[in-house]
């Protein structure tokens, strides 16, 4: 029977904020493609059709209880590491990536489902298991080898930025759950040393991307071509931006990628500092709400579960911004609701789905 009190506590406040970020989304991307001649749909209305479907997809589960999710977490992960393996044994490759599974009408990428998996994997564990002092070494073992498998798989594709989103999501839930102060600094030499050592094991194409971080100039007509427009673009914004459909970077073609990992390029050329700030305020606003879903759950798991949403969020907004304005590396990796993917949205608004579920159940015991 449906509980009345799950209508009463449905939560506008984040839905409207995704909606209205998404929105903003979808405007900009037919800024960014105004000047492209589709033949078949625009890339604009397909965003518009998958935010659609991704709409449906929080309606439908926030209407799930979340803790039914935790007796499934294993086999989801289970599953979601036999579509790891068939990407690389029989998946579709793009631009020398073979990353996807061709569904006929949608590509699905295994890689993004392993996000949602993983995080509610690691919420039955470290709800269960709650540790007073922090966890220990001794006591991570499990959680390390149910990261590394994926990680590992997904790196094969190959995949960098998928891979290290996947690490920061886990790394934050485990800070979350808490850690000895040894465990602390034993994991940070851990990091280091594999940054170090995994600087060998990396393709030549992310060796350059890491160079050409460092040195755009360097290669200007070449590696180094996307992150410079990507700066000038940025900062030929000014403080009020030139206008919608007016920025000289997206529509004289200068900017590649503009629909996917350089659509903040585009926002930001056109509608300069202040739209900027408006706008990560709004994803600042949904970060701050997700956490204060988390305070509120009704249990450790709804709580850890909606740690790792956010945590997810998160690390998309931080690493994709410092990818267009040159404060870190381009790997790839899109804005939340705003760059043009349909496994990213979809991806985004299960994400979504989940803190609904939890926010709307904090009065259930």
């Amino acid at each position: 029977m449906f509980d009345r009190r799950l209508a009463v506590n449905f939560d506008w406040i984040l839905i409207l904020t995704v909606c209205a970020l998404a929105g903003i989304g979808v405007l900009n991307l037919f800024s960014a493609t105004a000047n492209w001649h589709f033949s078949a749909t625009p890339i604009y209305m397909k965003q518009l059709i998958w935010l659609g479907g991704g709409l449906l997809l929080v309606l439908l589960i926030c209407c799930f209880d979340y803790r039914h999710l935790e007796h499934f977490a294993i086999h989801g992960y289970v599953v979601t590491i036999g579509m790891l393996l068939f990407v690389l044994l029989m998946g579709k490759t793009s631009m020398g990536a073979t990353r996807w599974i061709n569904l006929g009408f949608f590509n699905l990428q295994p890689s993004e489902v392993i996000k949602i998996v993983m995080i509610l994997l690691l919420a039955r564990i470290f709800g269960r298991t709650a540790q007073p002092e922090g966890y220990s070494f001794s006591e991570l073992w499990l959680p390390a080898l149910l990261l590394l498998l994926p990680f590992g798989l997904i790196l094969k594709q190959p995949d960098l930025g998928t891979a290290l989103m996947l690490v920061f999501i886990s790394l934050s839930m485990l800070v979350f759950a808490g850690l000895r102060r040894a465990t602390t600094l034993g994991l940070g030499f851990i990091g280091v040393l594999t940054a170090v050592l995994g600087w060998f094991g990396l393709h030549d194409y992310q060796r350059n991307r890491i160079q050409t971080f460092l040195n755009p100039e360097a290669d200007p007509l070449g590696s180094g071509y996307h992150i410079i427009q990507s700066k000038i673009a940025v900062g030929s914004g000014g403080f009020l931006g030139k206008g919608f459909l007016q920025g000289t970077q997206s529509q004289l073609s200068f900017l590649p990628e503009r629909h996917t990992d350089f659509a903040f390029s585009v926002f930001a050329e056109e509608w300069g500092f202040a739209g900027c700030s408006l706008l990560l305020l709004g994803y600042m606003f949904l970060i701050f709400w997700g956490i204060y879903i988390a305070r509120r759950a009704s249990d450790r798991y709804g709580m850890f579960l909606a740690i790792g949403v956010t945590a997810m969020i998160f690390w998309h907004i931080v690493v994709n911004l410092g990818m267009v304005i040159g404060l870190l590396p381009v790997v790839g990796v899109p804005l939340p609701l705003f760059s043009y993917g349909g496994t990213s949205m979809v991806t985004t608004m299960v994400g979504v789905g989940l803190l609904m579920s939890v926010s709307m159940r904090r009065f259930m015991f």
